[in-house]
Parts: C-alpha cells; sequence; structure tokens
C-alpha cells in the first residue's frame, strides 16, 4: 500500500514513446489500449512490474519487493502527431 512515485503532483505531462522500455511493461502494454481522455485503474501484477529483482531503495523511493503487484491511476492525455487539437486546447503544443 506504500506510494512509490507520484508523477501527478507535479505540473509537467510525462512523455514517453511506446516500446521506448521507459515504464513499466504493465503500464506499455495498457498505454496501447487506451484512447486519448481514457483514464485506467491498473493493478499490474509483478511480471509485467519490477519482476523478480523488485526495486532497490533510492532517496525518496522506497524499496518495491520481489514480483509486487504494482497499482496505478494512469491517464492517456493525447497522443502527439494524432491528438494535435487536444494538446493545443491544453496549452501543450509547442
Amino acid at each position: 500500500g506504500a506510494v512509490f512515485d507520484d508523477i501527478m503532483t507535479s505540473a509537467e505531462p510525462y512523455y514517453t514513446r511506446v516500446g521506448s522500455g521507459n515504464v513499466l511493461p504493465g503500464v506499455e502494454e495498457a498505454v496501447k489500449l487506451m484512447h486519448s481522455g481514457d483514464v485506467w485503474e491498473l493493478s499490474i501484477p509483478g511480471a509485467l512490474a519490477f519482476g523478480k529483482q523488485g526495486r532497490s531503495a533510492s532517496p525518496g523511493k522506497p524499496r518495491i519487493p520481489a514480483d509486487a503487484t504494482i497499482a496505478f491511476t494512469l491517464e492517456l492525455v493525447a497522443v502527439p502527431g494524432k491528438d494535435d487539437e487536444m494538446l493545443e486546447e491544453l496549452g501543450l503544443a509547442d
């Protein structure tokens, strides 16, 4: 039940490219199924989260044990190049 990361407190959106490996495999799989504007509550099994190795503690981030199930709230705001109008409306366009 511990919070291990909370990017929602940041004013900046988190950008990632599908296939980059920058997010957990379970998050990457969910993003592929989402539509712009979707907000999903995810429960990601350990094998698609931090796996058998877990994650070591680091400053401000607790240790995550091996095979831990991770719960996320994931919002897909827009897909750059596909949702240009939405990005402009939100003030996120370049």
